[in-house]
């Protein structure tokens, strides 16, 4: 990992695009990438000379809920301990960034098949003895309608 540095808040629109296209992620339209970003809390970046190689988000209230989200890696780059880098950093962001001594939690939703990455940094799979399953629910916004390429999301289901 010599020759790539973790940058604080520099992902633009264009590299969320492309490095979700990448990593596999449904496409992401230019506005609401713009939005995305503008309305999170912080991003880490790695790059290699001048291009973002990998990217990760924390969106959520700054507070006492943190959230992981759109870890990505080019292909190329991957198994170089990249990734690690940048989860590391989001974690010591949300650490740094929450009252002193107040209780504050992370959460993520891994990737099918990446839970023993996360598990490795100290996320715990749900459910589990404490907790129910993390959960979500995806929906398409009033007005838009699912692209014809099947990655639509249908009723929200």
């Amino acid at each position: 990992m010599k020759d790539i540095i973790i940058v604080d808040n520099k992902l633009q629109p264009e590299d969320f695009i492309r490095l979700r296209l990448e990593a596999g992620f449904m496409e992401t339209p230019m506005e609401q990438a713009e939005k995305a970003l503008s309305n999170g809390l912080f991003t880490a970046s790695a790059m290699c000379g001048d291009k973002i190689v990998g990217m990760g988000r924390l969106i959520g209230d700054g507070s006492m809920y943190w959230y992981i989200q759109d870890v990505a890696v080019m292909p190329a780059y991957q198994g170089r301990g990249i990734g690690k880098a940048i989860v590391t950093r989001l974690i010591s962001y949300a650490e740094a960034n929450s009252l002193p001594g107040s209780k504050a939690s992370i959460g993520l939703i891994a990737a099918k098949g990446k839970e023993p990455f996360y598990e490795k940094m100290g996320f715990t799979k749900h459910p589990h003895d404490i907790s129910g399953a993390g959960m979500t629910r995806k929906f398409i916004a009033p007005g838009n309608e699912p692209k014809p390429n099947g990655l639509g999301l249908g009723n929200g289901r």
